[in-house]
């Protein structure tokens, strides 16, 4: 079965059962230090991830690239403060693969590998998922060893 290009991802969260969903779908995103940005004004957190597209399926067509990538938009409300932890906001070149993002108590933190953390300190739950543009073949699926479960 062939990817459907022409599904868009677009996905809100109110709630710590609508959060698991999206961080589902966001496991192993790519994200430039750079595409992070925090509008204190607007009380929002934006990133753009480089979202590999887990709900696709995996049996292409022989000669078909399996796998698909995607821009996404992210957007977190009513965001009163942001640390971070486990890298410097001002390496802008460096790239975050993303974990999970998990709810706490009055926070969701944005794990991502190597021990990197985003934690956005937020009133309520409010979050926002939209693809950007079209996917893009890859050949590569994400891999992660069993004891390094986020």
């Amino acid at each position: 079965m062939a990817p459907d290009e022409g599904a868009v991802l677009k996905l809100r969260a109110a709630d710590a059962e609508d959060l698991a969903v999206i961080s589902a779908c966001l496991q192993d995103a790519l994200v430039t230090v750079r595409d992070l940005a925090y509008a204190s004004e607007e009380r929002t957190f934006l990133l753009v991830a480089n979202r590999f597209r887990w709900e696709t399926g995996f049996r292409p067509a022989p000669g078909e690239i399996p796998y698909q990538r995607t821009l996404c938009g992210i957007t977190f409300g009513e965001v009163a403060a942001v640390s971070y932890s486990g890298f410097r906001r001002s390496d802008d070149g460096r790239i975050l693969s993303l974990l999970a993002i998990r709810p706490g108590n009055r926070a969701i933190h944005l794990e991502f590998s190597g021990g990197a953390v985003i934690r956005l300190e937020v009133g309520r739950i409010l979050c926002h998922a939209t693809d950007l543009g079209d996917p893009w073949p890859t050949p590569w699926q994400p891999r992660h060893d069993l004891d390094e479960a986020p």
